[in-house]
């Protein structure tokens, strides 16, 4: 039985916070969206409702990080995993940067044209 115990203590305190971060290329600005406490259920098979970044980044994102920190992943062991609460960081962009370059086909000749020419990416945006 204490081999057991021995173990189980190991492996909770061996066990690593997890840490998911998503850069999305655009230069970041000090505007932070900050979510300690999300509401996630079932060991996070149950999400927690999403972020409404567009609404207080007007240059978009630049970073997302989610994590469980010790104390999101103590009260996941006290309820055995039925509540999964998670840390969610959302870093705005501070749109500084040029926009992106994407390309716009608007007719099957202008389609043809670019195929042919070799650079799918001639057209700009409107």
């Amino acid at each position: 039985m204490t081999k057991l115990a021995s173990l189980t203590a190991a492996a909770l305190l061996f066990t690593g916070c997890y840490h998911a971060t998503i850069e999305t290329g655009r230069a970041p600005s000090p505007q932070q969206i900050d979510i300690p406490w999300a509401n996630s259920f079932v060991y996070g098979l149950v999400p927690p409702a999403t972020v409404d970044a567009e609404a207080e980044c007007a240059s978009g994102v630049a970073r997302v990080e989610t994590q469980h920190s010790f104390l999101n992943g103590l009260v996941q062991l006290l309820t055995w995993g039925i509540y999964t609460p998670m840390h969610i960081t959302v870093t705005c962009a501070s749109g500084e940067e040029e926009e992106a370059y994407l390309p716009v086909v608007r007719t099957e000749e202008e389609f043809t044209a670019a195929v042919e020419s070799g650079d799918p990416f001639l057209f700009p945006l409107d």
